[in-house]
């Protein structure tokens, strides 16, 4: 069958299609009906099936893989290495849950969890799946306030957190921040549980609230918590949608439908084979505070049977060739990663690519943002395996633009994460009309609902929310993605950045990400950012900040002017006159998330004079200065 014919099937038959894919997982009660949509935009996935996920991820793999390695738990920061089999995890997960419960966690209550990448962490994602609570995961990168304001929407009645995080060779303390979030919250967790790794020497609990993971763990040494069995739409999970400002925006995923569409996507998009042998691995350089970690480090990987690697540390720490050892030594096949880890290691001896055996990785799977040409290229040749972009949201859950390994493996075409992926009936759009763009024609992305399982089903506790923010735009209850895209001729997807990052000059709308690409393509440039400012002339015009890979060629004024020149010329060529950046900066480093996305907001707002906002999930605050001093403020 071919990736067209599948797509198609799933769009004009979608309860026979996904009812076939419910058979990828264990049902404790079969779904008495495989969809819902009698409520638009709201829709039921295996309505009156019961399913778990730890069920999935975990104990239906003790009969066949007991022994199989589930987990290997890497970080290059502490030198630690852990394996756990499955039958360990299994023992771990009900620890685990036996101390959860006896703090008071239960069905439906919410968990949050502010944890660095390590074994730990996983236990307690997947014991909250057992016990049937919602688990909340927020990144470890999050100040105290942004903590403070995802425990008011949440309402935990437990708070799980380590001492600290480990980030090049130094630790990041965590505890701090937890107590300063608990004292500015409205709706404080009663409990807090420390995972204590011994980094914080400084850390003090507090008699009454906080409770120490490894001695609960010592009382409940031999517990077992029977699986809770939930109906397939009730909440999974809540994760707070990243960069968001004032009120956070909690996506929630289901049960049943999340199961499914991860073990489908396992086998059809990261042709992961049958998980049922040594040597399938998944090494998914995200993190669990992340949706990509959720999905890929977490359930997807179990729930197949693989091996999952958790892993952390930087991509160059000890040295740029650390991932690839990795791929050596557990016999990794498939890996996922991000556009900037891959600019990252672009900047690094291209050696580092051919040093270790890494025969067994079948795929790179890139997302979290467009994947420049050269870069792709750059990590293509490198590796000399098929690298494969693929586009999706914290909101999908997993790709919405995909080729499918699995069913049809078309023709990689650089810049484009390839077709819609089955389940997505996807449409590119007229940002007034909501007609249908024609071939290579920049429109909306937008998604006819029902959205498929493993969608968000709603915003945490704000219905009306969800309807306005993903459904408000267009009539007929379009699902806008707020990303610019088009399609060419091939039927091939382009994605050209977020709507709202689209600059109008002149009458002329100028999408970031295709200056940006057009910026790159110049054989001196690491990295870039463009951004649209205010200007009186024109409305708004672009301007840009580039890193480069020889400094030396920007030592002098003489040389950052014929850069500067060059570059623009580069866009001039690429894209015409009017696209070019009506300034250009040099700078050492971009601002950047801990994730690792541009902070193009600030940006900008630096660039206009203006306040930059949240800075909570900057990683390095020099980056920032460097943006400042550039542009005189």
């Amino acid at each position: 069958m071919t990736h067209a014919e599948f797509h198609r099937r799933s769009i004009d038959d979608p309860q026979g299609f996904w009812g076939e894919q419910a058979a990828l997982i264990d049902w404790q009660t079969p779904p008495a009906q495989i969809l819902d949509y009698s409520n638009p935009p709201f829709r039921k996935w295996f309505v009156g099936g019961t399913t778990n996920l730890c069920h999935n991820a975990v104990d239906r793999h003790l009969a066949a893989r007991a022994d199989q390695a589930a987990i290997q738990y890497l970080s290059s920061e502490t030198g630690e290495a852990r394996s756990y089999t499955y039958a360990e995890l299994h023992r771990e997960v009900n620890r685990c849950a036996a101390v959860l419960r006896h703090l008071g966690v239960k069905k439906g209550e919410r968990v949050v969890i502010y944890m660095p990448m390590v074994a730990e962490a996983v236990f307690c994602m997947l014991a909250c799946a057992r016990l049937g609570a919602v688990h909340s995961v927020v990144f470890g990168g999050f100040a105290a306030h942004n903590l403070a304001l995802r425990i008011d929407d949440a309402k935990p009645c437990l708070l799980i957190c380590a001492d600290a995080g480990m980030r090049g060779g130094k630790p990041v303390p965590y505890k701090h921040l937890v107590d300063a979030a608990i004292k500015e919250a409205k709706f404080p967790p009663p409990k807090v549980l420390i995972v204590d790794r011994g980094l914080d020497a400084d850390m003090r609990l507090v008699p009454g609230r906080d409770e120490d993971y490894w001695d609960l763990r010592d009382d409940f040494r031999d517990a077992e918590v029977p699986v809770t069995w939930l109906e397939a739409n009730e909440p999974s999970y809540i994760l707070y949608t990243s960069g968001t400002t004032g009120k956070p925006k909690g996506v929630q995923r289901d049960v049943g439908g999340y199961a499914v569409a991860l073990a489908a996507s396992m086998k059809y998009i990261y042709g992961a084979g049958d998980g049922k042998g040594a040597g399938e691995a998944m090494f998914t350089t995200s993190d669990i505070g992340w949706v990509v970690g959720h999905s890929y480090i977490v359930y997807g990987p179990l729930i197949h049977g693989m091996t999952t690697i958790v892993y952390e540390g930087l991509p160059i720490k000890p040295d740029a060739g650390i991932w690839w050892r990795i791929v050596q030594e557990h016999k990794v096949t498939t890996m996922f990663s991000s556009p900037t880890a891959i600019r990252v290691l672009k900047k690094q001896d291209p050696e580092w690519l051919k040093k270790y055996d890494i025969s067994s990785l079948r795929y790179l799977f890139i997302a979290g943002e467009p994947l420049d040409e050269p870069t792709s290229r750059w990590i293509s040749d490198g590796l000399g395996v098929p690298v494969i972009d693929h586009y999706w949201q914290t909101e999908t859950g997993w790709a919405m633009l995909t080729l499918l390994p699995g069913i049809e493996m078309k023709p990689v075409r650089f810049g484009s994460p390839g077709f819609p992926a089955y389940g997505f009936n996807i449409r590119v759009v007229n940002e007034l009309t909501g007609a249908d763009c024609g071939p290579n024609e920049k429109g909306v992305l937008a998604v006819v609902p029902p959205l498929p399982p493993g969608c968000l089903t709603t915003v945490w506790g704000d219905d009306d929310r969800f309807v306005n923010s993903y459904f408000g735009q267009f009539k007929d209850l379009l699902y806008s993605s707020s990303d610019w895209a088009l399609r060419d001729a091939d039927g091939y997807f382009f994605i050209l950045g977020r709507t709202d990052d689209v600059i109008n000059t002149a009458g002329h709308r100028l999408g970031t990400r295709e200056i940006e690409e057009a910026l790159q393509a110049h054989p001196g440039i690491a990295e870039v950012a463009v951004v649209g400012v205010a200007d009186e002339l024109k409305g708004q015009v672009p301007i840009g900040f580039c890193t480069v890979k020889d400094v030396s060629r920007i030592a002098d004024a003489a040389g950052r002017e014929q850069m500067a020149q060059e570059c623009i010329a580069k866009v001039a060529e690429l894209l015409g006159a009017v696209a070019k950046p009506h300034r250009l900066y040099f700078v050492n480093s971009l601002p950047k998330t801990r994730s690792g996305k541009l902070l193009r907001r600030s940006i900008q707002a630096l660039a206009e004079g203006r306040e930059t906002g949240d800075l909570s999930t900057l990683d390095d605050p020099n980056s920032l200065e460097e943006i400042r001093k550039a542009v005189g403020r």
